[in-house]
């Protein structure tokens, strides 16, 4: 793609991270034998290291799961630093099949028409790869936001409209108001966005100053009303299927756990080779081991 829309997402993706985050990309890409690795998520916008650190690894090859991505919870000790990071794996194809929406999935164009960083890659031909999913993902974005939206208003009341439709979809726990969230820390991400992406869709829209107009046949309107119809009735149980499906096969599951509760209560759980190994078996006496300590810091 050379649209105005892939040149301002190009841009995006080169956008700095601190070279801790990149020594980590580039040792999963590298042992995952992955063609790309992108950041994601708050550490992204503020450039802390605290918390956790969001990355899609993205491999070569037709995708060999059925339900993905394929979740993992890592810590790296990278000089003095112990950075611990979320990742989630699926093939490249896979990735750009649901950016372009052709998928029952939601989640990556909801995700990523958001900011992202394209911080390894294994060559250029990976890089257009990603960055036409990422184009993708907008334009998909878009062309919802368009169809879910006001008939005209700012291109901030059509972001709203979309993340309000995406989250409903989802099996998640957000506040009323998420979506005003995320505008208002992501503002120079979604500024001027919107238009590009209509525009390499090819929706004809009008604009009076902020104020923009998708020119939406009834038909058109219709076909994508219908299409997220369909994605909306499956968003929950997808979800759900990926929630199950983490229980057994969230590598570091248990580490990620006891890393969650010693940051929000203090409480240190000792992680056993048992535990480790057989998260879900192991729960009643973490939880037993939890309850003594809990009782005793009263």
């Amino acid at each position: 793609m050379t649209s105005a829309l892939s040149h301002r997402i190009a841009a995006a993706l080169d956008r700095p991270v601190r070279s801790e985050v990149a020594a980590y990309a580039r040792r999963l890409g590298e042992e995952a034998g992955a063609l790309a690795v992108l950041f994601y998520g708050s550490n992204l916008r503020t450039g802390s290291l605290e918390g956790v650190l969001d990355f899609y690894v993205l491999l070569p090859g037709p995708q060999k799961e059925t339900i993905w991505p394929r979740v993992s919870y890592r810590e790296w000790d990278h000089g003095e630093e112990r950075l611990r990071a979320k990742i989630a794996t699926l093939s490249l194809a896979q990735f750009a099949q649901a950016a372009s929406g052709v998928s029952r999935d939601t989640t990556i164009w909801a995700r990523f028409v958001q900011p992202s960083a394209l911080i390894w890659q294994a060559d250029e031909a990976a890089r257009a790869a990603v960055l036409d999913a990422l184009s993708a993902a907008a334009m998909t974005a878009g062309r919802l936001a368009a169809a879910v939206g006001p008939e005209e208003g700012t291109a901030e009341d059509y972001w709203r409209a979309l993340f309000r439709a995406t989250y409903q979809a989802e099996f998640r726990v957000e506040k009323p108001g998420r979506e005003n969230a995320i505008l208002e820390v992501n503002a120079e991400h979604f500024d001027g966005l919107l238009p590009l992406a209509w525009e390499a869709a090819g929706l004809p829209f009008t604009r009076d100053g902020e104020r923009l107009s998708p020119k939406l046949d009834k038909a058109e309107r219709a076909r994508i009303k219908a299409w997220w119809r369909t994605r909306a009735r499956l968003g929950k149980p997808l979800n759900l299927l990926r929630l199950a499906k983490a229980t057994t096969t969230f590598e570091g599951a248990a580490d990620y756990g006891a890393w969650k509760l010693h940051r929000h209560t203090g409480i240190t759980i000792e992680v056993t080779p048992f535990r480790a190994k057989h998260p879900l078996l192991a729960a009643p006496g973490a939880l037993f081991e939890l309850w003594r300590k809990r009782r005793a810091q009263r």
